[in-house]
């Protein structure tokens, strides 16, 4: 079985110029499954009509913490519409980022609420952003009730146990290669093979030794090497278990 990068932006600038060619390489490289997340409305489309190309790219449709401040609920009927498309599979990516704050809390907090309630009522999992946000992350997510995956997993291990209690999967990128990634570390050691899934997060956060370059889900065999050695467990079963982990979360057969 290949790879499953479960999180990825091929709708991004960086990938303009050879972003066909790299996706066309993918199953060559050894990645099964891919599915790029949006941040807009309009990303939303733009990668629905990428996923459209290739058989094994999926779609989130959503509206990202950091751009949800121009948007009005209105927006919310264009992601229901979208979430309809055949190679939607999750809502996402939501959640709430207390980093940059380009939008008020509050606001973050509703959008996040919204798109919550509207993932449970077209059964889609939600794919969540969580950036200095744990608290307020876990409160919606207990309210709301959806199911689906936190991206890029920053928190402790007593959040990471909440998150499982309520079911969700669990979703780490090439930070867990760098130095200063203890907590990520621990977390992967704690948690159940049976809920951990994998990603990229490209063109970002590109995992060591390649860190600082632009990322592409080609690298998520770096994140999956870095698991199988902090669990002592063989790179295939990492490999197996994510892919199944994720195609089991999105719905993939």
């Amino acid at each position: 079985m290949g790879l499953f990068d479960s999180h990825a932006h091929y709708y991004d600038e960086q990938f303009e110029v050879d972003g066909d060619e790299l996706l066309k390489s993918m199953p060559k490289s050894g990645v099964d499954y891919i599915v790029t997340c949006p941040s807009t409305p309009e990303q939303s489309r733009e990668s629905l009509r990428i996923a459209e190309r290739y058989p094994y790219v999926y779609a989130a449709v959503g509206i990202h913490p950091q751009d949800c401040g121009p948007y009005d609920i209105s927006a919310l009927e264009d992601i229901r519409k979208l979430s309809k498309h055949p190679k939607c599979v999750a809502i996402g990516e939501i959640g709430l980022d207390y980093y940059y704050e380009n939008a008020s809390r509050e606001k973050q907090k509703n959008w996040f609420r919204e798109q919550c309630i509207l993932a449970n009522e077209v059964d889609k999992p939600v794919i969540v952003h969580d950036r200095d946000s744990h608290a307020d992350t876990l409160a919606v997510l207990k309210d709301t009730k959806p199911r689906g995956v936190v991206h890029c997993f920053s928190g402790s291990i007593e959040m990471a146990d909440e998150l499982l209690k309520m079911g969700f999967y669990i979703s780490f990128t090439g930070v867990i290669t760098f130095k200063n990634a203890k907590k990520a570390v621990e977390v992967v050691a704690h948690m159940p093979l049976d809920r951990l899934m994998i990603e990229t997060d490209s063109p970002y956060l590109a995992p060591e030794p390649l860190r600082g370059t632009r990322n592409d889900s080609r690298n998520v065999r770096l994140v999956a090497q870095k698991i199988a050695e902090i669990r002592g467990i063989s790179f295939e079963e990492v490999a197996d278990c994510t892919t199944e982990n994720a195609k089991r979360l999105f719905g993939i057969r």
